[in-house]
């Protein structure tokens, strides 16, 4: 009997039913208030304790209450700690919320709970300065040492215009440059063992094998890795809070330049969070558009992955031809919405325009080609032996020690876990389409490679499906708050028009609210936590990218390889940096 009770019960039995405040919310995700000194007791309970556990730290971030329109009936503070779990084995998230009172809070760390809540706790430090108590290395992680004031705090500026002209003097220089100066002390890390000297060797900021502007400091016992340190935050432009100064639909291109090869994935995430606010329903002919266009980035995304880590294994031939086949699928993107990487075409409520005459055959085109290119790019990688003697058995973890990690995406399935979110909590129809969860065992750098490589084909097969039994309906929902109407009926009454001309200049007012959207995206889940007030504008949009817990576990799956795997592991681990910087 005790088994079979809901969360909250569960609960409110063990800790008391004075202990929680249920809040109600847009998107159904069970969200509960409970006091500071009682989180870290519930979150172990949680992860612990309760039946079907909630084994996941999906993501930890923090709100600044102090400018919101408070929602009466609820716990308030002048921040918001929210902890974002996930079951498994229930399928589903749990939110809990704790109020914070003071201008600098001080709450417990949970590192001894969950390893990822590392970077997660030192980015609500670095955002809100908020203090973690027991924290084992609280600094920025984001922003520089150097860095006045906490950038999602609501009286830090959010915009160029609002702060003085940059100057930078020689004392400045100095002192920047001091503190990028790596001290292996600060880090616990030793120079010397009893029987060796260790040398720390930088790779990057800039160095093709990390690509992009990523620092990683490796302690090194020869030629092997004794422990690496990620240095994040130099992509670092702040897409969270330069959506509290946009409109919800001039937010939308803002979101694709976060992981800017997955495109419209980045789209989705966002404006799935908006529309549950807004309770709007795609019609059905919309959502397939969304699907279809979501494979296409997913194989382009993947596409870069296969050449890009081809190359830094060694094999050069491979990145100019499926750069070329990337080419084509940006032709068809070209095609249906003139744009490529960033085409900016879904909006709320659905897509800016239908599809256009001949998008059939630009599709159908695809599809036949693109099969035997990729048996041509298994015979040329996957079954090349040095690419096997690069990959295979290195860079190990397991599915326990992934979920740890908070580690989603072909880096999960590659542990033998056939979890997808397309599949397991089925958004925008996916539901409806026949494709399989590509997995593998070994939880290495190859079987990475596997998973994303057979999932290049599923997204194929989906993009087939979309073709074929593509629907005849509407491309947007008809609702008052899709931005824009659709324009022929602009001129017909004086309703639509005024709300087109405040859609088009204020954006639409989307209701009071809270709702997190979650997507399985190229590179593992990504989700948009979207709160309006009631206003044109966001409170507050918080983004859980999946690169950002991938690369904190990098030390951890590095240690005893050398120099030449780290590379290995960098490229199976396929990021993107601002995806990781945000």
């Amino acid at each position: 009997m005790e088994a079979t009770l809901d969360p909250t019960e569960r609960l409110k039995q063990r800790f008391g039913t004075e202990t929680f405040t249920t809040q109600r919310a847009k998107d159904d995700i069970l969200t509960l208030w409970l006091p500071l000194e009682k989180i870290k007791e519930v979150l172990w309970y949680l992860k612990n304790e309760i039946d079907r556990p909630y084994i996941l730290l999906f993501d930890l971030s923090a709100i600044d209450e102090r400018s919101r329109n408070r929602e009466n009936g609820y716990p308030s503070g002048n921040f918001t700690l929210l902890y974002h779990l996930f079951s498994f084995d229930r399928n589903s998230f749990i939110r809990l919320k704790v109020a914070l009172n003071g201008e600098f809070p001080t709450v417990p760390s949970i590192t001894n709970l969950w390893a990822n809540a590392n970077w997660y706790e030192r980015e609500v430090f670095d955002m809100f300065g908020i203090r973690f108590e027991g924290h084992p290395h609280l600094k920025r992680i984001l922003m520089p040492e150097s860095w006045q004031g906490n950038p999602l705090r609501k009286e830090h500026p959010a915009r160029a215009t609002e702060m003085g002209p940059f100057r930078l003097f020689d004392e400045k220089q100095d002192r920047e440059q001091a503190a990028l100066q790596f001290r292996p002390e600060e880090w616990g890390l030793q120079s010397s063992s009893d029987d060796s000297d260790f040398m720390f060797l930088n790779i990057g900021p800039q160095h093709p094998g990390t690509h992009g502007v990523l620092r990683i400091v490796l302690q090194l016992d020869g030629e092997d890795i004794v422990d690496a340190v990620p240095d994040i935050g130099f992509h670092h432009r702040g897409a969270e809070k330069m959506a509290e100064r946009q409109s919800w639909h001039t937010y939308i291109p803002y979101t694709d330049r976060v992981d800017y090869l997955g495109g419209v994935n980045n789209n989705l995430a966002y404006l799935l969070a908006v529309e549950k606010l807004a309770g709007i329903e795609l019609p059905e002919r919309a959502n397939v558009i969304r699907v279809m266009m979501c494979e296409f980035f997913r194989i382009a995304s993947h596409l870069v992955w296969y050449g890009t880590f081809a190359q830094d294994i060694g094999q050069l031939s491979p990145v100019f031809y499926m750069f070329s086949d990337r080419e084509k699928i940006f032709d068809i993107v070209a095609g249906v919405c003139g744009g490529r990487m960033h085409p900016n075409w879904f909006r709320i409520g659905g897509v800016a325009q239908d599809l256009p005459r001949g998008w059939d055959k630009l599709v159908k085109d695809f599809i036949d080609y693109f099969p035997k290119r990729l048996k041509e790019y298994d015979a040329m990688v996957m079954k090349n032996s040095i690419f096997k003697a690069r990959t295979v058995g290195i860079g190990i973890f397991t599915k326990a020690e992934a979920i740890e990690w908070g580690v989603t995406g072909p880096g999960l399935r590659a542990c033998g876990f056939d979890w997808d979110f397309r599949k397991k909590q089925p958004y925008s129809g996916y539901d409806k389409f026949d494709f399989d969860i590509p997995i593998a065992h070994n939880g290495d750098c190859y079987d990475r490679a596997v998973v994303r490589v057979e999932e290049m084909r599923q997204s194929l097969r989906i993009i087939e499906q979309c073709w074929k039994y593509m629907p005849e309906g509407d491309y947007k929902a008809d609702h008052p708050l899709t931005t824009p109407p659709v324009k022929k009926h602009t001129m017909q009454d004086i309703e639509t028009l005024i709300t087109h001309f405040l859609g088009v200049s204020w954006g639409p007012v989307i209701p009071a609210g809270e709702a997190m959207s979650c997507i399985e995206a190229t590179k593992g889940a990504n989700s948009y936590y979207a709160i309006s007030d009631g206003n044109t504008s966001p409170y507050r949009v918080r983004v859980r990218t999946p690169s950002f817990p991938h690369m904190q576990m990098l030390p951890y799956i590095s240690k005893g390889y050398t120099v030449a795997d780290m590379l290995s592991i960098l490229g199976a681990m396929d990021y993107v940096l601002a995806d990781i910087d945000r």
